[in-house]
């Protein structure tokens, strides 16, 4: 399979700073983007082990 040549998150290898400097943007924006959501929905008593309870889910037995 050929990859076109090119500078990008795609085409970089783990030793590679794009790589490692994707990965920790995309981290950050996940983590912002997510935090509010789950303070919310937390505060209405809608986290993660109360939604696993409510559909008969414990972590103990996936």
């Amino acid at each position: 399979m050929h990859v076109p040549p090119g500078p990008g998150a795609m085409e970089a290898g783990l030793a590679d700073v794009v790589f490692w400097g994707a990965l920790a943007f995309a981290l950050a924006v996940a983590f912002v983007v997510t935090l509010p959501v789950n303070h919310w929905m937390i505060g209405r008593g809608r986290g993660h082990a109360v939604v696993h309870e409510l559909h008969g889910h414990s972590h103990g037995h996936h």
